[in-house]
């Protein structure tokens, strides 16, 4: 990955690579997890962390079937042990299932796949009756064996007990002076137990992620099941192909999203909201019927309904709208309230404040929250009007149904129902010269 993170903490769709298989097998209900970390794996542990996981040490690292030796010595010994590898995100769970079946009636079981380019994978190599007999690399395959299409997943599950004593005598006779685990089933074969293997049906589904090209296939591949699955509850997407879901995205019915949207954490769209073209929403609620206009970002924020947002606006966190407000072009929120009606709809700031209903705040006009130290409160009551570029100097209430003068500067309350102005006397000079510019002189 030419990185400093851990290959399987780089994110896909939002979450670390690894927390897919781990998922994966969680569905499958065992008693026991564990991940298996090398050198410097303290950032995988981190990120992994949770109650049902146990962490292994491999250091140095010898091999998958050292991997395995690490992790069965924390294991349970009864019972039986699927091993598998944690960047492969997509792997099937019904497949895993499969294989698990064949280890619990005591075979090994192992996920294949037939793929139109083997190179570099380990192959399957069967006998004339089509049984399995070996998992060679392709390091150590013969030309005839190389030619084979169906390869190893990298998933295996046997019974504990033979797993454990075949994975103690795994020696390293490989080019690559590793221990495989793969060699268990030439062990297995030899002393008759039967390999049984499970084809998977979508071989994109066990694709391994060794560089970025091949994140950004797996990338891919959960952003279109995401958006399928969208589709086919109603939400209407322009283009299934421009739309990036990293986390949990629910939609009511008649949702409409265009094109370059990005859905982060988790985002509820209610019935009959419309998200224009290149909008970000990272943990947002929004109410039935709004619209949110093209190059909008909006992170943990709650909008009522039938409210306007944008073009190019920002909610950023703790803002809280509610319903039939209006945030224009260029209009930030942050950490703020506003009420039923309420409007901000050019080139505004709004920060530390409480906005009542119907307010319509001036474009140009802000709160000035922050002195430097302390962030200070704002109130605003309902039916005022703030008119253009004014400045409030926090902490201030203005009086519902007051009127602040356009280009004002208020630092002390404005009362109700009022018109406050605050600003110098407009002052003509008559007989007031422009400076003229020098003449250049030539070269």
């Amino acid at each position: 990955m030419h990185s400093a993170l851990p290959k399987v903490l780089h994110p896909l769709a939002g979450r670390p690579l690894a927390a897919y298989i781990v998922d994966t097998m969680r569905a499958l209900a065992p008693r026991a997890i564990t991940v298996v970390v090398g050198r410097g794996g303290e950032a995988v542990t981190a990120a992994l962390a949770s109650p049902d996981l146990s962490f292994a040490l491999q250091d140095p690292p010898r091999g998958t079937g050292d991997a395995a030796r690490v992790a069965l010595a924390v294991m349970p010994q009864d019972g039986v042990t699927l091993v598998g590898l944690a960047d492969v995100p997509l792997a099937p769970g019904a497949g895993l299932a499969a294989i698990v079946e064949h280890a619990q009636r005591g075979d090994v079981g192992v996920l294949t796949a037939r793929v139109p380019n083997p190179a570099g994978l380990g192959r399957i190599v069967r006998n004339s009756n089509g049984g399995i007999v070996a998992i060679v690399e392709e390091r150590d395959a013969t030309p005839a064996e190389r030619a084979i299409d169906e390869i190893n997943t990298g998933f295996i599950a046997a019974p504990t007990a033979l797993m454990t004593r075949w994975v103690s005598q795994l020696e390293p006779h490989n080019a690559q002076r590793e221990f495989y685990l793969t060699d268990i089933v030439a062990m297995a074969v030899g002393e008759g137990v039967p390999v049984a293997a499970h084809v998977a049906h979508d071989e994109r589904e066990v694709r391994g992620v060794n560089d970025r090209a091949q994140l950004v296939f797996a990338e891919r591949m959960i952003q279109s099941r995401r958006a399928n699955a969208l589709m086919e509850g109603g939400t209407w997407i322009a283009d299934p192909a421009r739309i990036d879901i990293r986390g949990a995205l629910t939609c009511g019915r008649d949702v409409r999203i265009d094109v370059g949207c990005v859905f982060e954490g988790s985002v509820t769209l209610g019935d009959g909201v419309e998200i224009g073209p290149y909008c970000v929403l990272r943990d947002v609620t929004l109410g039935a019927g709004t619209a949110v206009l093209p190059f909008s970002h909006l992170e943990s924020a709650s909008v009522g309904a039938q409210c306007r947002l944008g073009p190019y606006a920002r909610l950023r966190p703790g803002a809280a709208l509610d319903d039939e407000v209006h945030i224009g072009n260029f209009v930030e929120v942050k950490a703020s309230t506003l009420g039923r009606g309420a409007k901000a709809n050019h080139l505004a700031y709004i920060g530390d404040a409480v906005v009542g209903s119907n307010v319509n705040y001036g474009a140009g006009s802000i709160t000035a929250n922050y002195d430097g130290a302390n962030k200070h409160r704002t109130i605003i009551g309902d039916n005022v009007h703030i008119g253009s570029n004014c400045l409030l100097v926090a902490p201030i209430e203005i009086g519902a149904g007051a009127t602040i003068g356009g280009g004002s500067t208020i630092v002390k309350e404005a009362p109700a129902d009022m018109l406050t102005v605050a600003r110098a006397r407009q002052v003509t000079i008559s007989d007031w010269q422009r400076p003229a510019k020098k003449a250049k002189t030539g070269q």
